[in-house]
């Protein structure tokens, strides 16, 4: 049974991505596995690998270990980068680091090198670690003499709890290390049979996981749970597993090597763990294969529930609404905006609250009319409120329903990105959404949630966005503003550090990129669910120069 529940795991990840059969002879080291995905590309600008093993300590304790700079502990783990030094460090979320190496722990670089680099990094709200590491430059330290400066590898870490049903209750935590490496240099190696490949930069990099997992497992006091500090996984496909399997150590890596890519259907938030912390799921949904199913369905709005039927609905033609943002005349098209449908997107299904299935989502509740792409000196609310807003127009003053998202993107100068979301009916106000609209900020704060995809761009981007739903109310300060016939949501990016660290990094790259984000109210009773997509919005690789001066 073992093995044929192995072939399920192996046939469904296949579909994402071909493994070449000589990695699992040459590229494993004690215990970590080394794969190259080729599920896209043309995705990014060269070729993704990645490292991944399971270390026998939670993952505050590993994010930890990663970050210091402790050159003595270092070196017990990662003789690469093991000797650096701070340059630089910016609100406690990013730091610039340089770094010296010595031929000696590797007998095939025959000269003294040293390298500089960025680290970007940030928490989830389900405990997950994640950093970014970048190659750079940095005025303290030039060209040195007697060193020859080598580019590391763009990179990145993840770090995630796994959740442990044994006895010990001992902490386990998946880490994942993910890197670019040139194409071509790739296909010499990979055409090679890799021998090449293990004296090379990027080999030695991957190699951190198993000297990561290797000191961890040599130090017994890292393994010790801290109440203070530890952060218990939600429970999802990296960290659901039988009891069959329990002590079955190298299929349980496998499957989660396969499912650390999958973000889309882990949970969401952190009160997901207080409701899922006594239960033992049976790899989630029976199998890998019975939960595939799941997929294939979709959740739409019930709109009898939500919209009073018994009024006739009025038309959304968008020639009715102006926004600074232009409609996408096609989906190649760039500066512009479009609404796809809610399938690219995963919400909680109709028995959630029993097996923690999720669904995809279907055709949005409300439909987005228009968007407003503002720059201001400072950030903007209430912009309903402005006499030349689209909600103060004639035909805004007809809607039935409006939801203004307000998004404040803080930068120099700042920007707010403006969507708005119609109705065609009046909202009951017994629905989820009439609660939502007319509730408190309390509950308005523990039920927003954006759902962020980077369907096109630069890899790394895409894993600082990930595809997990945020609960902003929790994530950043969220004001509201109900008046008339809208309902007004300013979101204060600049609020978290966090926020904004990665919202930098995704304004470096907007102009390559296609950002898809779709609104949820969660649904936490049973009456509630399944959940429904709000609203969606396309963002095409957008211009900064475009943003129009908001007029007071």
């Amino acid at each position: 049974m073992a093995v044929l529940f192995l072939c399920i795991r192996m046939s469904a990840y296949l579909e994402k991505c071909v493994m070449y059969i000589f990695f699992f002879w040459t590229l494993w080291i004690s215990g970590v596995r080394i794969f190259e995905d080729v599920s896209n590309p043309k995705s990014g600008k060269g070729i993704l690998v990645k490292a991944v093993g399971v270390v026998d300590a939670n993952a505050d304790t590993v994010f930890e270990i990663v970050l210091s700079l402790d050159r003595n502990k270092r070196y017990e783990w990662d003789t690469i980068t093991g000797d650096l030094e701070m340059l630089d460090s910016v609100n406690g979320h990013y730091d610039v680091v340089y770094g010296t190496f010595n031929p000696r722990y590797l007998s095939w670089w025959q000269t003294k090198r040293d390298f500089i680099f960025s680290r970007r990094w940030f928490r989830g709200q389900d405990g997950t670690y994640t950093i970014l590491q970048f190659p750079c430059e940095h005025k303290k330290r030039p060209s040195r003499s007697g060193y020859e400066r080598t580019i590391i590898n763009p990179s990145t870490w993840e770090i995630s709890n796994l959740s442990t049903y044994s006895s010990s209750n001992a902490a386990r935590c998946l880490v994942t290390q993910m890197l670019e490496i040139s194409p071509r240099g790739w296909l010499k190696w990979r055409n090679n049979r890799s021998q090449k490949f293990e004296k090379t930069v990027p080999y030695a990099l991957l190699s951190q996981v198993a000297g990561l997992k290797e000191y961890v497992g040599a130090n017994p006091a890292f393994t010790s749970v801290s109440s203070t500090t530890f952060v218990q996984s939600k429970i999802s496909h990296a960290s659901s597993s039988s009891s069959e399997f329990e002590d079955a150590e190298v299929p349980d890596e496998f499957y989660d090597a396969i499912s650390a890519d999958s973000s889309s259907e882990d949970e969401d938030d952190e009160d997901d763990m207080e409701v899922n912390k006594d239960k033992k799921i049976k790899l989630k949904n029976v199998s890998w294969a019975i939960a595939s199913l799941a997929l294939k369905r979709t959740s739409a709005p019930d709109i009898n529930k939500e919209l009073n039927l018994h009024e006739p609905p009025i038309s959304l033609e968008p020639s009715q609404f102006y926004g600074s943002m232009r409609r996408a005349k096609n989906e190649g098209d760039t500066n512009c905006w479009s609404s796809p449908d809610g399938t690219g997107f995963m919400i909680r299904g109709k028995t959630y609250l029993k097996d923690n299935t999720k669904v995809k989502g279907g055709e949005p509740l409300l439909k987005l009319i228009a968007v407003d792409w503002f720059k201001v000196d400072n950030p903007a609310t209430k912009v309903a409120m402005y006499p030349k807003s689209l909600i103060q127009t004639d035909a805004g003053k007809k809607l039935p329903f409006v939801l203004v998202i307000n998004l404040e993107v803080p930068a120099k100068p700042n920007y707010s990105l403006v969507l708005y979301y119609a109705a065609d009916r009046p909202v009951n106000n017994n629905s989820l959404l009439g609660k939502f609209a007319n509730g408190t900020d309390l509950f308005r704060d523990s039920r927003f949630k954006l759902i962020p995809s980077i369907a096109e761009g630069y890899w790394m981007v895409k894993r600082a966005v990930g595809t997990k739903a945020c609960k902003l109310g929790k994530a950043v300060t969220c004001k509201y503003l109900r008046q008339d016939n809208f309902l007004e949501i300013d979101i204060d990016i600049g609020s978290s550090s966090v926020a904004r660290s990665v919202i930098g990094l995704v304004l470096g790259y907007i102009t390559s990129i296609v950002v898809d984000l779709a609104i949820v109210i969660e649904a936490q009773e049973e009456e509630e669910l399944p959940e429904y997509i709000l609203g969606t919005v396309r963002l095409n690789r957008l211009q900064l120069e475009s943003a129009v001066r908001l007029e007071v």
